[in-house]
């Protein structure tokens, strides 16, 4: 994809450059313009502040750090405090100067630019902090569907921040005191974020099924089953275009999360180490709360009662080393549970 492909994409981006050297400010808007990219200016923090909050298309801003009234250092933690919108920054330093470097990163920036900036250079970083905004985009979108997905199940209020609660709690417990399963905890995060899409493919299943107050037949559980595998194949073909290992991950989830242990599960019958480690801690906040809470079919579960049941799947729908993290923060997902009614 090229690089006029790429801005024809993030055509309501808009490019925000910092600098009190009118020189050099004039020279970056000159390259940046002649690749047809909108670019607006200001010469100190404060002024670009002010642009920046005034311009809700600017994504990208690319500043110098020592400016006079406000310099790159707050404009950065500044502009890292707006909630709105994730804003990619690219700081500009000197060869020399590699403290400021250091500094900047550590108050937000995103990347680096060695003054007098070079076209080449120059196209490659904004390249770069296009291709993030890009993938942020895609997965504000998933996220909007999995909400979608939650209104039509009618699930209770809190239930994907339930479960993405519940997930956080597994996978940061089980990084610390499981190391076979190689699980770090940027995994864990990672996990616990996108654990929201897990019924994303119920959207496709008809109403009569997802909202049925009783029992499902044999026919009707089968097509209800299928949520699963819609789900994961569309988070699947997103990760092919996006290469996103936060939508691989997703996927897996999706796509996995109703397996068991012993291999009984839906939908390719996967047993043990076979299924992914996120898939099994997903399986794990996904039973908890759908039987402590009230569904259109079912009464909630006690704390108590759920326990036991979870505690009877270990090693049959439950990997034994999910069942046990649950066992040792047990009384945390009561609290949850409770704030979270």
């Amino acid at each position: 994809m090229t690089l006029n492909e790429d801005l024809h994409e993030n055509a309501g981006l808009t490019i925000l450059l910092v600098d009190d050297e009118l020189g050099q400010l004039m020279l970056l808007r000159m390259l940046l313009e002649q690749q047809e990219y909108k670019v607006v200016t200001a010469t100190n923090g404060q002024e670009a502040l002010e642009v920046f909050r005034k311009n809700p298309n600017i994504r990208l801003v690319v500043t110098d750090i020592d400016m006079p009234i406000m310099d790159g250092y707050e404009l950065i933690r500044c502009i890292r405090n707006e909630q709105s919108r994730y804003t990619y920054t690219i700081v500009l330093t000197s060869n020399e100067d590699k403290d400021s470097v250091v500094k900047a990163l550590n108050y937000g920036a995103d990347d680096f630019l060695t003054k007098p900036a070079l076209n080449e250079e120059l196209q490659l970083r904004i390249k770069s902090g296009i291709r993030l905004l890009r993938l942020e985009s895609h997965d504000a979108l998933i996220l909007s569907l999995a909400k979608l997905a939650e209104y039509r199940s009618e699930e209770t209020g809190f239930h994907l921040e339930r479960v993405q609660r519940y997930s956080w709690l597994l996978a940061e417990d089980l990084a610390d005191n499981c190391p076979d399963l190689q699980l770090t905890m940027a995994f864990a995060e990672e996990i616990s974020q996108v654990t929201v899409l897990h019924d994303i493919g119920k959207v496709a299943t008809p109403d009569n099924i997802l909202h049925k107050p009783g029992k499902l037949t044999e026919s009707e559980f089968e097509i209800m089953k299928d949520h699963a595998t819609i789900g994961g194949k569309m988070l699947l073909d997103i990760f092919s275009q996006t290469g996103s290992h936060y939508i691989k991950t997703a996927s897996d989830i999706a796509m996995y999360h109703h397996e068991k242990f012993d291999g009984s599960g839906y939908p390719d019958g996967l047993a043990g180490d076979a299924i992914p480690i996120s898939a099994r801690i997903m399986a794990l906040a996904d039973i908890y709360d759908a039987m402590s809470s009230k569904r259109c079919y079912k009464e909630a579960f006690s704390h108590e009662k759920v326990k036991a049941i979870i505690v009877e799947g270990r090693g049959k729908h439950l990997d034994p080393d999910v069942v046990d993290s649950f066992l040792r923060q047990e009384y945390v997902w009561l609290a949850i549970k409770e704030r979270y009614q």
